[in-house]
């Protein structure tokens, strides 16, 4: 039987780095007026990661609740630094992407098991 931090290691894995380009854009945003949505909401979708992060590690019953709405979180962000050209948005968008769509199996597959 696989331990919770086994079980959702590539999931952890995945909200870890969403969580680190939130973090670089957010940075890169900070001290622009026009940058301060960007930047707010990276910096909030690093902290829903990080926590669904945690719930995986500790097996939380919450995970799939908190995994739907950190997929809707993530695409919000993606959305918003999909409308910058820089860079580190661009990446900061991918990187949402791709966690979002892991949020979004880990929310069917853990609500099918409850």
């Amino acid at each position: 039987m696989l331990l919770n931090h086994e079980k959702y290691q590539s999931s952890f894995d995945k909200a870890m780095a969403c969580a680190v380009e939130c973090e670089h854009c957010a940075e890169a945003c900070i001290g622009q007026p026009e940058m301060v949505k960007c930047a707010r909401m990276c910096l909030d979708t690093a902290d829903s990661c990080r926590m669904l992060a945690t719930f995986m590690v500790r097996g939380s019953y919450f995970i799939a609740p908190l995994a739907k709405a950190c997929a809707e979180i993530c695409e919000t962000c993606a959305s918003e630094c999909d409308s910058h050209d820089m860079d580190h948005c661009q990446k900061c968008a991918q990187a949402c992407r791709s966690a979002a769509e892991v949020y979004r199996q880990i929310a069917g597959v853990v609500m099918a098991d409850a």
